[in-house]
Parts: C-alpha cells; structure tokens; sequence
C-alpha cells in the first residue's frame, strides 16, 4: 500500500505569524486548523512539549475552499540574501484573453492592496506595451508576482 503524495510548501522566514497573515490576505488561503484530535493549536503544541516562547515560531494556512497545498512558514535565524529560485504566482488577471482594460485594473487593484499589507513592487513588466504582471517582494523580501 503506497501513501499518497501531499503538496506541502514551506516558507523560511524571519516572522511566521507575519508571513502567514500576509500571504493569507494574498491567496485567500486561512489559517490551517490544528490536526485531527486537538480543538486548538495550543492544546497541540502544549500535548507535543512546545515550549510557549517558541509557538510563534511557526504557521500554516490552507485555501478557504480545502483545495490546493498548504503553506508553512517556518522561522529561521538567518536572513534572505538572493533571489528565490521559486516564487508564488498571484494571478488575478484572467488570462491575456481578457480585455486588457479590465486585466490591467485587476493586476493593479491587487497591487495595491498588498502593497497596503506591507508588499513593495520590484518592478512592472510590460508585453506588447500592456501590463503583463508585477514583480513584487512579501513583506520579508521574498518574491512574487501578481499577473
């Protein structure tokens, strides 16, 4: 009998509850109930010995509609230094299909409200002289875009 394969990703980061307020806004993702068994996440991490100065230290949220993987964050002690080599796409566009008006309103709305959420855009990217997708860094500097 084979286990099934389960999606997971995992951001390291300086502020788990930060990253994870953060990138639920972004998604629309919430944050991940405590596993099966537990009412809450203290329960748990009392059960399991957690230390309470470290139930900080970590955070999980999952898509409000139960599909799709969920995302950890995880604190470290060091810091970003290079570019992801993996990022996360937003996209709210709808497709290059999409009357380009319309796309371009969205992209920017989304902008602006995770810039308002602490994001900061790198830089904006054009094609065929249309806004294609923003560049943009999470509030620790990890790179995304919203297209």
């Amino acid at each position: 009998m084979s286990t099934p394969l389960v999606l997971g990703i995992t951001v390291d980061c300086f502020d788990a509850q930060v990253a994870a307020a953060f990138w639920c806004r972004a998604l629309g993702y919430v944050e991940s109930p405590p596993p099966t068994g537990w009412s809450d996440w203290p329960s748990f991490l009392r059960d399991h010995d957690v230390p309470e100065e470290e139930w900080g230290d970590g955070a999980a949220i999952t898509p409000a509609s139960g599909e799709g993987p969920t995302i950890s964050f995880l604190k470290v002690p060091e810091s970003k230094t290079v570019k992801n080599r993996v990022h996360l796409d937003v996209k709210v566009s709808g497709g290059r299909h999409i009357d380009q008006g319309l796309r371009e309103s969205r992209i920017r709305e989304k902008e602006a409200d995770l810039v308002a959420h602490g994001a900061r855009r790198q830089r904006e990217d054009r094609v065929d002289g249309h806004l294609d997708h923003f560049v943009m860094e999470d509030p620790e500097g990890n790179e995304f875009c919203i297209g």
